[in-house]
Parts: structure tokens; sequence; C-alpha cells
């Protein structure tokens, strides 16, 4: 679980309130430039990502645009990341991406929150840490939310909106996605929990 003390809170009509938005005029700029360009384009794209993201982007990276972020510095990425298109991040507070992970299309991965109480909504922005472990594969429309770690080798079912934290080696989905079975060997087993995210999700027990 990422550490706590990365968790920020930014309070409105402050310093560091214009300094976020200064931020995200920023990305935005970078974000329209970004879609302009095509798969093809991959080049331009990934400086385009290093500028944004403050260090360089390694070549094993692939993005189909359009993608959209309202910061990318705080965006950690590691070898042969593959995102697909029209994906969403917010990373106030942290959002690190491992080696060998593949993000389907129309992805949410937010860092983001306000708080619960009406009167207090627009007062601050929360951003708590989100890790995105090696080997994971997030299958299309998948929402994470804040401060949720995705953990080794697991899949996240299409449609499925992550709440919690998922342990390694987990197939879990859902709203909210929950445990459906363990992961064995990359053998058999893996390669028939992939197909798996194509379908629906059976039932989950009832509660007793």
């Amino acid at each position: 679980m990422p550490n706590d003390d990365r968790t920020r809170i930014i309070y409105s009509r402050t310093p560091e309130s214009a300094a976020r938005l200064a931020n995200v005029n920023r990305a935005m700029a970078i974000t329209a430039a970004r879609n302009r360009l095509t798969f093809n384009d991959a080049g331009e794209i990934r400086a385009l990502f290093s500028e944004r993201i403050g260090i360089k982007i390694d070549e094993t990276f692939l993005v189909t645009p359009p993608f959209y972020t309202a910061r990318g510095d705080e965006l950690r990425l590691g070898y042969h990341v593959l995102l697909n298109q029209n994906c969403t991040f917010c990373d106030l507070g942290g959002l690190d991406i491992a080696d060998d992970v593949r993000i389907g299309p129309n992805v949410s991965i937010l860092t983001t929150g306000h708080p619960l109480e009406a009167s207090e909504r627009g007062a601050a922005t929360i951003g708590k840490p989100k890790v995105i472990q090696k080997t994971v594969w997030i299958a299309a429309g998948r929402t994470i939310i804040a401060g949720v770690t995705v953990s080794e080798d697991s899949l996240v079912r299409a449609g499925s909106v992550v709440t919690r934290d998922v342990p390694p080696n987990t197939l879990v989905g859902g709203n909210p996605a929950r445990m459906i079975r363990s992961i064995g060997d990359r053998g058999k087993d893996c390669k028939r929990s992939k197909l798996e995210l194509q379908t629906d999700p059976p039932p989950l027990p009832a509660s007793t």
C-alpha cells in the first residue's frame, strides 16, 4: 500500500492552488498537442510525455491517442507499458505504473477526490497515491479510485470499479470489484483467465 505521507491536500485560494491551476493549464496544452498525433507518431508522443512528466520515457512505452491527464508531473512509468485509446489519468499524490503493464481502452485511473461534506467539497482537492505493480492487465472500461494498489500479475475484468487493493495473482471483477479467484501459474490457468476478461463475471454468491 502506498505510504500515506504521499497524500496531498491542496486548499482553494492558496498559492499552492494557483500553482496547481497553472500546472493544469500546461498539462492541457501538451495533452491537446499530443492528441493531434497518431499511433504512428510514437516518437513524438513519447517526447511530449517526457516533457510533461519531466523524465525521459523509455522507447518501449506505447500509447494509442487520445490520452487525457490534467497533470502528469507525478506520473511514473516503467518499461513495456501499453496504454490503449481514451484513457484518463489523474496523478495528484503520485501514480506509479510498473513494468509490463497493459491498460485497455476507456480506463480511468484517478488519484483525486474532495471532502465528503457539501460545505467543504469545493474547499480542497485531495490526492492519494496509487500503484499499479508489474505485469498487471487492466481491461477496458475500468475505473480505479484513489489510494488503491493493484498488485503484480493480477487481472481486472472489463467494466470493473476498483475501490480496494487487489492482491497479487488474482482475477477481480464487478462494481465494486471483488476477487473472483486466484490465478495459478502463467500457463493454462493464466491463459484462461485472460480470455475470461472478455466476458461478464459470474454472479457473486449472496452475502450471509
